[in-house]
């Protein structure tokens, strides 16, 4: 009297642990239903009043076939324990009646080994064994060698295959406690790749808007503020010829911002790296610089640089884009150099002005911990970062200012398609 196993899933093949279990069970109950009907038979033959056998049958087929109604009810092994010694007690008395009944002693051999444990299983079969060798001489008094040889193996064979299936009870609940574990633990494996494609999702969605924010910064908003500069500039001046030259600039700065702007959009290179190395598009910006502003531009660039990757170019221009938007605005300088040279395992640009100047030491506290302006600064550190480089500023109040990026040469590679060596 156990609990019920549970009928194979679909799929899972013609035979399985469940599908066995369920057949030995079955064959446990067909095999008590047979033995009882020859015992009732062969008492009846041998005399024994027809009610009294079909009393006795009933009484036992009644409680054998209560217990495994229970046993799809409850596991308890107690409530199991006593309805074993019940029906034992009451195959003790059919026994007492015919000696025809001891060949219900096979069923009860096999219910103890799946009932009991061991240490109790084999006192109970050995007490059965013992009845079903002396009734044959309490009823008839003579017994033969094989009324003891035929018990001893039948209960031996009995007590062996019950405590098989007991073993493939275990393997069977075990394996079905493995599945689940299995299967809990691919649903948590699925929860943590979720979380970890969403994680990996807004990680990708806020480094995008810190490069869009920068590119916008380095681009966009610095042809704003020229463009800003110049309307004022030709606003406060009476002389046409100049009012048109500025106006010519803002047209040229306005034209270059839009295509900056659908670039950084389609995230494409740079306007000025689409068609040109980098230190043609610094020629050109100086040369723009130099038109607008009236300040004195130098550019010193090696004949021979190593070979770029498009981000190392991007972040360089970026860089140069910014600085020089600030010696615009703020510098007040009259003269500027750029230089772009090889320093062995790296490609360095250096910008300095003679113009204003600032604290570089206080700016330079600010930025460790992100507080107070200087985002233009704070944005080129941070590009140069990415791809193991760096910024250096030097600066003073009334002494220019000079700054030093560089990118390390290990994170160049082959251009992609449109940029020139």
């Amino acid at each position: 009297m156990s609990s019920p196993e549970p009928a194979p899933r679909p799929g899972t093949g013609r035979w399985s642990w469940a599908t066995l279990v369920g057949s030995i069970r079955v064959g446990q109950a067909v095999i008590t239903a047979v033995l009882l009907a020859v015992g009732v038979v062969r008492a009846t033959i041998d005399g024994v009043p027809l009610p009294w056998v079909l009393a006795l049958g009933l009484v036992f087929l009644g409680w054998y076939g209560g217990g495994l109604l229970l046993g799809e009810r409850t596991a308890d092994r107690r409530l199991a324990t006593w309805w074993l010694l019940g029906l034992t007690l009451i195959w003790l008395g059919a026994v007492v009646v015919s000696p025809e009944f001891v060949w219900l002693a096979f069923a009860l051999w096999l219910l103890a080994g799946f009932i009991l444990p061991l240490r109790w299983a084999v006192p109970l079969s050995v007490l059965v064994l013992a009845v079903v060798i002396l009734a044959p001489v309490v009823h008839t008094g003579e017994t033969t060698y094989a009324n003891v040889i035929g018990p001893l193996v039948g209960g031996v064979f009995a007590l062996g295959i019950s405590r098989g299936y007991l073993v493939l009870v275990r393997d069977g609940r075990e394996r079905r406690r493995l599945i689940a574990s299995l299967v809990a633990t691919q649903e948590e494996m699925a929860a943590v790749q979720d979380e970890l494609a969403r994680m990996q999702r807004e990680s990708g969605a806020s480094a995008e808007r810190t490069r869009v924010s920068r590119d916008l910064h380095d681009t966009v908003a610095q042809s704003l503020s020229s463009v800003g500069m110049l309307s004022r500039a030709a606003l406060a001046g009476d002389d046409q010829e100049q009012r048109t030259r500025a106006l010519e600039q803002i047209g040229a700065l306005a034209a270059e911002g839009l295509a900056d702007a659908r670039r950084i959009v389609n995230d494409l290179m740079p306007a000025e790296l689409e068609s040109t190395a980098l230190a043609d598009a610094l020629a050109r910006m100086l040369d723009r610089l130099s038109d607008e502003t009236g300040i004195d531009t130098t550019l010193h660039a090696d004949d021979e640089l190593p070979p770029l990757g498009i981000d190392a170019e991007i972040a360089l221009l970026r860089t140069a884009q910014s600085a020089l938007a600030n010696v615009r605005t703020h510098a007040g300088a009259s003269r500027v150099v750029v230089t772009l040279a090889d320093a062995g395992d790296a490609v360095r640009l250096d910008i300095v002005d003679d113009g204003a100047g600032f604290d570089a030491s206080r700016w330079d506290a600010r930025g460790t911990t992100g507080a107070g302006g200087g985002y233009g600064l704070r944005s080129m550190r941070a590009r140069l970062r990415e791809l193991g480089g760096g910024l250096d500023v030097e600066s003073a109040p009334g002494d220019g200012t000079a700054l030093s990026a560089h990118v390390p040469l290990r994170t160049a590679g082959p251009r992609e398609t449109g940029a020139l060596r």
